[in-house]
């Protein structure tokens, strides 16, 4: 096992997944992903990403590392493969040629949301922090104050925390949300988030 398979690394907010997997994930059919070495979710509530957009909400509901030789035919379908033999085929795919005494982990999660289907919603269903973590991630074209603004959300997490840090009072919020609202619909315009309800 090299020293790289044996590291912990870690997961995010951000998950990101090809569009077929994503559509499974979406439809029901993918509970879980696992990925070759041992991950430590940072957070139990992560955003999934497909094809360059913000697609749902998920809930991390489990963790179980194994190695590849404990794999089941269950783990599999979970992941969206009809058995193990298909999963490990991906895996070999995706990875180069795994071991079976490397180590994998199995995130299991559940869908919270489609994200962009509630248009009444004031960031489509996006809490503050990750329209401005989405933002940053993709590097859409922003103003200098934008981009303060963004990074300064980030880290105290709060509209009231970053209006006070930066504009002195809590009662100055609303500048905060106008560089939300101004960053909201340049993402929309660069197709990463969407204002469109999917058809029923």
């Amino acid at each position: 096992m090299s020293l790289k398979r044996s590291k912990i690394s870690f997961l995010g907010r951000h998950l990101m997944l090809k569009k077929e997997y994503a559509d499974l994930v979406l439809s029901g059919i993918k509970k879980a992903t696992i990925r070759l070495g041992m991950i430590r979710p940072r957070r139990e509530r992560i955003l999934l990403h497909s094809g360059g957009k913000v697609v749902a909400e998920l809930k991390i509901t489990d963790v179980e590392i194994k190695r590849v030789y404990e794999l089941t035919d269950e783990d599999a379908k979970l992941d969206g493969f009809q058995n193990r033999k298909q999963l490990i085929k991906s895996l070999n795919k995706i990875y180069g040629k795994v071991r079976q005494n490397d180590p994998v982990t199995i995130i299991k999660f559940e869908l919270v949301e489609k994200l962009g289907e509630k248009e009444e919603s004031r960031y489509l269903g996006l809490k503050p922090v990750d329209v401005a973590s989405i933002a940053l991630r993709y590097k859409i074209e922003l103003e200098e104050e934008e981009e303060r603004v963004l990074k300064k959300l980030i880290e105290t997490g709060s509209i009231r925390k970053t209006a006070t840090s930066l504009y002195g009072s809590i009662a100055n919020r609303g500048m905060v949300r106008k560089v939300l609202d101004s960053v909201l619909k340049k993402l929309i315009e660069a197709g990463i988030v969407s204002n469109k309800r999917s058809p029923s």
